[in-house]
């Protein structure tokens, strides 16, 4: 079993829990004696009777190997826990030979529903049709919606009692995944350009990904940036949403999006703050507006990791103009479509993207959702209902 996700999510007090509950240790790689032993003498570390617990194993990537030989001796599930803050997919190719052995769980920054200690499974009531709606308005404002974005889900950052602690928190977190964990990954000279590389592809959040205009922003070869936007993926600090159902409309675009995986970061990445958007700086506007995407694109796609079925994302853009946000398609065909609104309510030409979705997919359409931050929900028509970002987590 593989968990990985950023740094600062839970990880290590996951395995740390584990490790309690079963009586064994965890080697932690972080940790310079444990290290040393892992590339020194690897069959120390993994031949223990199971299970093993590694934490940040990519620190020692060559570990795998031995780990491999090991599972060649014996089939039995359950044999190593690992745990790292990168993703198994960036490591050298010659250390992916577990590959096809692994079972890998991502560890995600917290979703609204998890932050309010909540029971709100959203997502998986869409897939059945069973879309809710309620008399009550929604007592979310806008100012609890701004706050809810520039706060994000990472748990650390969370527990902090000032916006400057929040904000000195994501520094540190942004540096050491800059200047630490990707130069463990790839020996970078110039941290400087791979930082510059986070802030303008964190400035496309919520957008078509435009590399071209990245590495004109940075001074980069096209190349080297998008290596730079791959690794930065890697770290999960961002995350590409592929293109979904180019082979539904041949006129469909298929170039990926980008969205930052903690909203949270994003804020601080973007210098956004709750005095600018009081203050209706309209350059503020326009970048909240992208990352309340982000935000709630995120939140909904973790909500799919507890269904039990397997969830693909993407979304959905013609050459016409006609964009849905997020498109959630069940292994069975079912869709689940999502719209981002920044405004208080929706128009009737607002909702004109799923009803084209609709009529391309019949009866695989399940649900389109146009989200808001207006107090009001309802169902606008047949399977499209227009609701308040909060009964996401509601």
């Amino acid at each position: 079993m593989l968990l990985e996700g950023p740094r600062g999510v839970g990880k290590s007090t996951l395995l740390a829990d584990l490790a309690a509950e079963i009586a064994r240790p965890v080697i932690d790689l972080d940790q310079l004696a444990f290290r040393q032993l892992a590339d020194e003498s690897p069959s120390a570390v993994i031949e223990d009777d199971g299970p093993v617990l590694i934490d940040e194993y990519q620190r020692v990537p060559a570990l795998l190997d031995s780990i491999k030989v090991r599972l060649n001796r014996s089939t039995s599930p359950g044999l190593f826990v690992l745990a790292g803050s990168t993703s198994f997919d960036s490591l050298p190719s010659g250390t992916q030979a577990l590959t096809g052995r692994l079972q890998r769980l991502q560890i995600m920054p917290f979703t609204q529903a998890e932050i309010d200690g909540i029971e709100n499974r959203f997502v998986a009531r869409a897939f059945e049709g069973d879309v809710p709606h309620a008399t009550t308005p929604a007592a979310a404002t806008r100012d609890d919606y701004i706050q809810r974005v520039m706060h994000g889900g990472m748990p650390l950052a969370l527990v902090r009692d000032s916006q400057g602690a929040r904000i000195r928190w994501f520094e540190a977190h942004v540096r050491q995944s800059i200047e630490r964990d990707a130069e463990a990954l790839r020996r970078i000279g110039r941290s400087g350009s791979l930082r510059g590389v986070l802030a303008r592809t964190v400035g496309q959040t919520g957008s078509v990904l435009n590399t071209t205009k990245v590495a004109a922003d940075v001074k980069l070869s096209w190349g080297t940036t998008s290596d730079y936007i791959t690794l930065l993926e890697s770290l999960f600090l961002i995350k590409r949403l592929p293109a979904w159902g180019v082979t539904v409309l041949s006129r469909t675009i298929d170039a990926p999006k980008v969205h930052v995986v903690d909203s949270g970061i994003g804020a601080y990445l973007l210098r956004l703050s709750a005095e600018k958007m009081k203050r209706r700086d309209p350059a503020a506007l326009t970048e909240f507006g992208h990352l309340l995407e982000s935000f709630v694109i995120q939140e909904a796609i973790r909500q799919t990791t507890w269904m039990d079925a397997p969830v693909a994302a993407g979304y959905w853009r013609t050459k016409d103009g006609l964009e849905v946000d997020l498109v959630l398609e069940r292994h069975d065909g079912a869709v689940v479509a999502i719209e981002v609104k920044t405004g208080d309510h929706v128009t009737g030409k607002q909702l004109d993207p799923l009803r084209a979705l609709r009529e391309r997919l019949g009866s695989s359409f399940i649900a389109g959702i146009a989200f808001h931050l207006g107090p009001v929900g309802y169902a606008a028509e047949d399977r499209i209902h227009v609701l308040p970002v909060e009964r996401l987590w509601t």
